[in-house]
């Protein structure tokens, strides 16, 4: 019996990396009855690995605890996966939305930190972006903003992506960068 529980629990490890979770919102919510009012509890909840991948999840329950439980499961079974450059920056700037909830990602260069706000900076943080610069525009609703910024980061393509799609090399995708350098370094001379 005990080698078993021991097999489990090390399956258990093995099965789900060490997983980043932040709860972004909890709302109280009010269903009026005959004799009252029923309280109930609506989270928010963003769940990632701090390396690459990343879901969010709502759940509502009577009580915030079980509330919180049922929004992390919802995350967990909604993660994706999203390239990253250098695992620090996004590889390309892009824009997302969701209902009136807009926003602009723009990669950074290390050493910028994570510009963001509020439930932006929740998703950002646990999908391990450390350089981004982002901005919201429209509705501050947590729910649409998140939505609004998965909506971006699942468009984001990777230049191998780019490259292979189009029967390409990486290096003609992304362009001569050491020509540009050299061009600058002629111009200042």
């Amino acid at each position: 019996m005990a080698r078993n529980n021991d097999r489990q629990d090390r399956n258990a490890a093995r099965e789900e990396p060490e997983m980043l979770e932040k709860l972004v919102g909890i709302n109280r919510v009010a269903k009026v009855v005959k004799g009252g009012r029923r309280f109930g509890f609506a989270a928010l909840v963003v769940v990632g690995d701090g390396k690459g991948r990343a879901g969010f999840g709502t759940g509502k329950a009577r009580e915030v605890p079980e509330a919180i439980r049922k929004a992390t499961e919802g995350a967990k079974r909604n993660m994706v996966r999203i390239p990253l450059r250098d695992g620090r920056t996004l590889h390309h700037d892009i824009k997302g939305g969701y209902g009136a909830g807009k926003v602009m990602l723009r990669a950074a260069q290390a050493g910028t930190g994570i510009i963001a706000g509020g439930p932006m900076r929740a998703v950002f943080e646990v999908l391990g972006i450390q350089d981004i610069v982002a901005k919201s525009i429209g509705s501050s609703n947590p729910h649409n903003m998140i939505k609004a910024t998965f909506s971006a980061l699942t468009h984001i393509q990777a230049p191998r992506a780019v490259a292979q799609k189009r029967g390409k090399r990486v290096g003609d995708v992304l362009g001569k960068r050491a020509d540009k350098g050299a061009g600058d370094e002629a111009a200042a001379s």
